[in-house]
């Protein structure tokens, strides 16, 4: 009976840990979360503003996006897009924010910081695991004689040194 009950327990915990664990590969929500909470603490959202701008600056990453997918190889063509997009949203951003042009400026600086940010976290999170999974070796280097070792003591007397015949045993690297 004890049995029984230590199995019930153990497949009903397993099952509980099991769900309350979060999916992996959804870090891209992770991601839109601390973008949200970068942003509006650089342009000192008031929750008013920050109810009102995000809609806008959804819909302003959104086309964004899809000038990328437009232009994927294109990268002048997919720049004059964005310059394009920054343009007219610039008088939507105005509204939201108060008709001030620096905070509307600081709107777009801030979105790039975020993003090199990001792309070098992402490069160095990368760098970390190709060297945990490619472990560099040590290059051995032959050790090289004193001068005065392995010489004979009389250079006229090299005929009677005993040549070793190979089978000697040779010490082991390092590693």
């Amino acid at each position: 009976m004890k049995k029984i009950y230590t199995l019930l327990l153990f497949l009903f915990f397993h099952n509980y840990f099991c769900q309350s664990q979060p999916p992996e590969g959804d870090d891209g929500s992770k991601v839109e979360v601390i973008k949200m909470a970068y942003i509006t603490h650089e342009l000192n959202l008031t929750p008013q503003e920050a109810q009102n701008f995000w809609p806008v600056y959804n819909n302003y990453v959104n086309e964004i996006k899809q000038a990328r997918n437009q232009y994927p190889n294109d990268e002048v063509a997919f720049e004059k897009k964005v310059v394009g997009i920054k343009e007219r949203y610039q008088g939507n951003f105005k509204k939201v924010l108060g008709n001030n042009s620096q905070r509307v400026n600081k709107v777009y600086t801030t979105d790039k910081q975020f993003n090199n940010a990001l792309n070098n976290e992402l490069k160095n999170r990368q760098q970390k695991k190709q060297n945990f999974q490619q472990p560099q070796q040590k290059q051995i280097q032959p050790q090289q004689p004193h001068k005065n070792e392995n010489k004979p003591a009389n250079n006229n007397n090299n005929n009677n040194i005993k040549r070793g015949s190979g089978n000697a045993k040779k010490p082991h690297p390092p590693f």
